[in-house]
């Protein structure tokens, strides 16, 4: 029996790397699109996932795309690749717009092509976003819920989720959307608000920082385990048919409460001494409060989250100390 493949973009990011170690367990055949011949990240999949075939492509490139699908011959592709970093979106505005957005549509042409007459043999996977609903118009917020982005980045990903849909209509693809909500992991990008707590948390603990520098701490999120949520990308492409289906826990919290339960698993209950707010880390436009319903995935995907908020805040405490610990030896 041969095995299925999955290739992979974005692979060098949290979600790539746990997707890519969920695949091998299951015993897949795993490709990854890897942009740029230095890109910095490209160790670490040589370290984490090392039986990973290693594909040069970009996503504004169509050609190398071209070249990954026929050199990998994937049975599901998963399109994890972005600029996936809000505030940077604002600054750069044009470059997220050609990866984040226009990079879904050349995936899917790239795909098209491939395919050829057969366009739902290859099963795709577009990472969508909850960033999408943006200045919400209903809680908690399902895939009939009314999209208005507020950032570059949100808008990029509307574009590509809306083209998603559209070449799964236009051209019977079984392509699929997963809306996921705030996933974090040891493994999240240091510039998330996330990792910058848990990392300079841990830097107090050890005696390696005294400051911790935040904006909004009133934002509210629903955030869940990034190695939970990609079981949902999987599940979503095992599924006869294709569609769209928000991941999320249901829960909401502050930053406060993040700063909160951080602080409070290094034994520190006040830590408004080592905490300073600074205007220049709000939004232009900011998102106040994002909470998702999950019951389809939940009825029809049997998937349900199994790492709450506060053992998912230990996590990441935990990881940043050993490893700043470890950078010592």
């Amino acid at each position: 029996m041969t095995k299925p493949r999955a290739l992979i973009t974005g692979i060098t990011g949290q979600d790539g790397l746990y997707l890519a170690e969920l695949l091998l367990a299951k015993g897949y055949e795993v490709h990854g699109v890897i942009r740029g011949q230095n890109n910095p990240r490209r160790e670490l999949v040589e370290q984490l996932v090392p039986q990973v075939h290693q594909h040069n492509g970009d996503l504004t490139d169509m050609s190398s795309l071209m070249r990954a699908l026929t050199e990998a011959q994937p049975d599901e592709v998963y399109n994890l690749g972005a600029i996936s970093f809000v505030a940077y979106s604002w600054e750069n505005a044009a470059l997220t717009s050609d990866v984040t957005g226009k990079g879904v549509l050349t995936m899917l042409e790239a795909l098209r092509l491939h395919t050829g007459d057969d366009p739902g043999r290859v099963r795709f996977y577009q990472a969508s976003s909850s960033e999408m609903f943006g200045k919400v118009q209903e809680t908690p917020q399902r895939e009939t819920t009314l999209l208005w982005p507020r950032s570059p980045y949100g808008v990029s990903k509307v574009f590509g989720h809306y083209m998603t849909i559209n070449y799964r209509e236009s051209y019977g693809m079984h392509a699929s959307s997963g809306i996921l909500f705030n996933h974090e992991s040891p493994r999240r990008g240091e510039e998330f608000v996330t990792r910058k707590v848990t990392k300079a948390v841990a830097k107090i603990h050890l005696g390696l920082a005294d400051e911790l520098v935040l904006g909004n701490l009133d934002a509210r999120r629903d955030w869940g385990f990034a190695g939970d949520y990609v079981e949902a990308m999987w599940l979503m492409l095992q599924q006869d048919e294709p569609d769209d289906y928000v991941i999320a826990t249901g829960v909401s919290h502050s930053i406060h409460d993040l700063v909160d339960l951080a602080f409070a698993h290094i034994g520190i209950d006040d830590w408004s001494r080592f905490v300073r707010q600074d205007e220049r880390f709000r939004r232009p436009a900011e998102v106040d409060t994002l909470v998702g319903d999950a019951t389809k995935a939940r009825e029809r995907l049997g998937w349900e989250p199994k790492v709450d908020f506060p053992a998912l805040v230990r996590m990441m405490v935990d990881a940043d100390v050993e490893a700043l610990k470890a950078g010592w030896k």
